[in-house]
């Protein structure tokens, strides 16, 4: 096969046109340095697919090398997508839902974690609570609210994705938020909402009225 002009490749336009004006393959051939008839299969399911391949146990047709750059691509637009002045209080959900989609929203096991505010809703932490099966997480909420008590949170917003990508709340997500709105009145901290992160699109339950609803059961 013979090699593209060079006028044609995704770094000439890049220089001629612009980043915006590069495909999703030309923009994995840069990432990569292959060609764009590689990465094209790279990318034939989409880049959420492509996102959420375990590049961290991968094999052909990428190498370690080019793996390793895949992941921390990955993760410097995570970090840049969550870095929105943490120190500010959160006001609404979407400040703190649209940097966890990000992060989150293609991951094929469930994630669970929450944010630790302080008293005025400023971000003290983060953590990653548990990790769990394709479609569950074994979770307590002792897990996280001991974890409020080490940080000297006094509200805490929990977190967790579905990995089918539809994010409406299940039986066992109401009832957990319930048992972790009863514990944490127990040692006075505020359970703020809980998020429920899908495939580009979250659900809180503190917008929905369902966390008001869970705490007077």
């Amino acid at each position: 096969m013979s090699e593209q002009p060079f006028s044609e490749t995704p770094l000439a336009r890049l220089h001629r046109a612009g980043i915006a004006a590069l495909n999703d393959a030309e923009l994995v051939a840069l990432l990569l340095d292959r060609g764009v008839a590689d990465t094209a299969v790279l990318v034939r399911d989409g880049l959420p697919a492509f996102a959420r391949r375990p590049w961290d146990s991968t094999k052909p047709p990428v190498t370690r090398r080019q793996a390793a750059r895949v992941l921390a691509t990955l993760e410097l637009g995570r970090r840049l997508a969550g870095d929105r002045g943490e120190r500010a209080p959160v006001q609404s959900p979407d400040a703190l839902a649209f940097p966890l989609l990000a992060r989150y929203a293609h991951h094929v096991q469930e994630v669970l974690g929450a944010i630790y505010l302080d008293a005025k809703h400023r971000v003290l932490s983060e953590r990653e609570i548990y990790v769990g099966t394709l479609n569950s997480a074994t979770v307590s909420t002792r897990d996280v609210l001991r974890h409020a008590l080490d940080d000297h949170a006094a509200a805490v917003i929990v977190y967790h994705n579905h990995p089918s990508g539809d994010p409406s709340p299940s039986a066992e997500d109401l009832l957990f938020t319930q048992k972790l709105l009863a514990a944490g009145k127990v040692l006075s901290v505020e359970i703020l909402d809980h998020l429920i992160l899908g495939a580009g699109r979250f659900v809180s339950l503190e917008q929905r009225g369902m966390l008001r609803g869970a705490e007077g059961a």
